[in-house]
Parts: C-alpha cells; sequence; structure tokens
C-alpha cells in the first residue's frame, strides 16, 4: 500500500504490517482513503478526531444550504391578463429565493368543459417564467384542477443559496460584534476586601471609646450621695420627735 503519514508527507509504498506496526507506534489509526487506487492509499490519523471534524463540515455544509420551499398560487380560468402577470411577479420572487412554485388552476361548473383554457394561461405563465425557471411537472389534471410545478434553474438555485450565506455570514458577524461592545460596556466592580477593613475599622473605633466607663464612675459615686442624704434627713427627723 501507499503510505501517508500524520503530517501529510508520503513514507512510499510498503507492507500492512509494517504500516500497522507503525501506526501502532505513533498512536495513530491505519485508515484507507483510496481504496480504488493501485496500489491502496491509507493514511495515519486520528480516526475520532477525523470524523468529527466531517461531521462538523457536513453540518455547516447543511445549515449553509437552501431548503427549497414549495409555494402555492391558485388560479381560475376567468382571470385577466393583468391578474396573470401579477401572479407570475409573485411566482419569480419565490424562484429567485430558491423555491419551488406550484400553480393550481380550478375549474368550475361549466368550466371543465374548456380545460384548454386552463393549459393556455399555464403555458403563458411558464413562458414568462423560462429565464429562470423549468418545468418540473407539467398541466396535470387532478380532479377539477390543474396543476403545474416550476423549480429555479441550477443557477438560480446557486446565487440564492450564496445569497442566504452571505446573510448567515453578516448575522453572525453581527451578534459577535454585539456581544463583544456588552462585554466592554459592564462597569468594574469595587473590590470587597476594602469595604471588610473599613468595617473592622469602625467596630475598633467603638471598643476603644472610654466615656462609658467615666460615666458608669460618676454615677456610682452620685448613688453614693444620694445614700448619704437620705440617712441624714432620718437623723432630723428622730431629734425633733424628742424635742416634742
Amino acid at each position: 500500500m501507499r503510505l501517508i503519514d500524520e503530517n501529510g508527507n508520503q513514507v512510499g509504498i510498503v507492507p500492512l504490517r509494517e504500516a500497522l506496526a507503525m501506526a501502532e507506534e505513533r498512536g495513530f489509526d491505519l485508515v484507507e482513503v483510496a481504496p480504488n487506487a493501485v496500489p491502496p492509499v491509507c493514511r495515519l490519523l486520528d480516526y475520532g478526531k477525523f470524523r468529527y471534524e466531517q461531521s462538523k463540515k457536513e453540518r455547516e455544509a447543511r445549515r449553509n444550504q437552501k431548503q427549497s420551499e414549495l409555494k402555492q398560487i391558485r388560479l381560475m380560468p376567468k382571470t385577466d391578463d393583468h391578474d396573470i402577470a401579477v401572479k407570475a411577479n409573485q411566482a419569480r420572487r419565490f424562484l429567485l429565493a430558491g423555491d419551488k412554485v406550484k400553480f393550481n388552476l380550478r375549474f368550475r361548473g361549466r368550466e371543465m368543459a374548456h380545460p384548454e383554457i386552463g393549459r393556455q394561461m399555464l403555458d403563458q405563465i411558464a413562458e414568462q417564467l423560462s429565464d429562470i425557471a423549468v418545468i418540473e411537472q407539467k398541466p396535470l389534471m387532478e380532479g377539477r384542477v390543474l396543476s403545474m410545478l416550476l423549480a429555479p434553474t441550477v443557477k438560480v438555485l446557486k446565487a440564492a443559496q450564496q445569497a442566504q450565506k452571505a446573510a448567515a455570514q453578516r448575522t453572525t458577524t453581527a451578534e459577535q460584534a454585539r456581544s463583544a461592545t456588552n462585554a466592554a460596556s459592564i462597569p468594574a466592580t469595587a473590590e470587597p476586601a476594602d469595604e471588610e477593613e473599613e468595617l473592622i475599622d469602625d467596630g475598633d473605633v467603638v471598643e476603644e471609646d472610654e466615656d462609658d466607663d467615666t460615666f458608669v464612675a460618676d454615677y456610682d459615686d452620685e448613688d453614693d450621695n444620694f445614700e448619704d442624704d437620705d440617712d441624714d434627713g432620718e437623723d432630723d427627723e428622730r431629734n425633733r420627735r424628742r424635742r416634742r
């Protein structure tokens, strides 16, 4: 087999056993990438990482791919030329966006006797949109409804997919810029350590106040003086009684 190492360099044509030993020694998987080549081409790589990257690319491709929708437009055999032109312009917008358009022309009562009128109308619309659309389903009568399906051309569909991809990229860029602006506008908060130090300092000031002790001592002295005054009043009362 022709072997390619983990860095993308060609090792050369080596036997299978030697390639397996090299893969085991370097801690990689031996993956066959071109089985139809002569000789087959194998590569040393991390298969789990390889599958993850492949699935990521597939999801990205599906997200950027335009998903075609089916738009339906109703007509009547009595629809005049001006209204037909309006319906055709509406279908043109849908087709340029990458969507398919189905025209449904409904017959009522005696109108079923002249289905060729409806076919002429649908052919006229298809002719007006022939520059951007192809007929995917020719006019087909289903009960009382004559239907025709138009699909955008490959060129128009590719242009619609590219436009959608560019719009998605612009949206992603705008969201990233908005997130960066919001992150930059968040104000800085004060450090909590400074607040704790201020609270501790205030508590020390309150505990070191000595006025309370002085006030209590003075109050105790006044209580003692009040008790002495009461004793003097009782002695005077006893002396007055003796004199009597």
